[in-house]
């Protein structure tokens, strides 16, 4: 039996997952990219990543892309690995940290060059920080359906990470198919086992859409009752530690998708259809969301 919610929250990605996997744009291009996103309806925005600009050169300008933004009515939220991300983080006002780990051991070694249970240990001082000054943490595990390096993931690791992010403090996990190997039928296994242990209000999920399934998982996942889906904005990104993973799926296709089904989504799907243009167009290329191509040559 079908357990759709009434309202699902969008997490926009594209600005920092999204635009982190593609080739630099300016600073001043991210800041006008999150306020047409903030002016077609969404509410939460991954703004930027608190990382090393050696490894990740496309976030290094993410405290002035924070600093140039007014936006009191969207939570804003930024990747912070560690405590010095944190602290820079906080510094430029950002209210929800998001920190990372994965179901897989050998992408957690490739990706943070460390085990699962010494990602979660470093994580630790991130949460006291957040809990003294009063940020909330969102929790990423990855390759929670497949990984590049081991194949299958046994839903069981996927349980025992998010548990840890949980009992860590954070409010939220977000589940991702890095690689956007998952069907539906894999999704509803997996969900079903972690809706045992947790709350469905404390899960979100986060399909790349490699195979062309990111929809049908959502759709999996919604049947569920799972009432948070993250999304790019055009499709933007991809993974840079798994070979052929392409981007997240697409915001609009999703917005698309929620209207169908009659659930509430706050988004007016024309104008977020034509921030994702003007960010493709920056980059020398297409939107990769159906549902905006679509539109676009009506």
């Amino acid at each position: 039996m079908s357990a759709f919610v009434n309202k699902v929250r969008i997490v926009e990605v594209g600005a920092r997952d999204g635009l982190q996997n593609e080739k630099t744009v300016s600073t001043a291009d991210k800041v006008a990219l999150i306020n047409a996103l903030s002016a077609a309806g969404l509410k939460d925005i991954e703004a930027g990543a608190f990382v090393s600009p050696k490894w990740v050169p496309q976030m290094a300008d993410s405290a002035d892309v924070i600093s140039a933004l007014d936006l009191p009515d969207v939570n804003l939220s930024a990747l912070t690995p560690n405590l010095k991300g944190a602290h820079a983080a906080h510094a430029v006002g950002i209210k929800e940290f998001a920190i990372f780990t994965a179901a897989s051991e050998s992408f957690c070694q490739k990706n943070i060059n460390c085990s699962i249970d010494e990602s979660i240990e470093r994580f630790s001082e991130v949460m006291a920080f957040a809990k003294a000054n009063n940020i909330r943490v969102r929790g990423y595990v990855s390759c929670v359906l497949g990984c590049p390096y081991e194949g299958e993931i046994d839903p069981q690791a996927v349980l025992s990470v998010s548990q840890k992010l949980l009992d860590l403090g954070c409010y939220e996990v977000s589940l991702g198919d890095t690689i956007g190997v998952g069907t539906a039928k894999k999704v509803t296994q997996l969900i079903e086992l972690l809706l045992t242990h947790i709350d469905k209000a404390k899960l979100a999920v986060h399909f790349h859409d490699t195979y062309g399934q990111a929809l049908t998982n959502i759709y999996a996942a919604l049947s569920l009752g799972i009432a948070t889906v993250d999304a790019a904005v055009a499709g933007l990104g991809g993974c840079p530690y798994a070979k052929g993973a392409s981007g997240n799926v697409a915001t609009e296709d999703v917005v698309y998708l929620l209207q169908g089904l009659g659930i509430e989504h706050g988004i007016d799907l024309q104008r977020l259809s034509d921030a994702g243009w003007e960010i493709t167009k920056v980059l020398g290329k297409q939107p990769v969301s159906k549902v905006s191509v679509a539109l676009h040559t009506k």
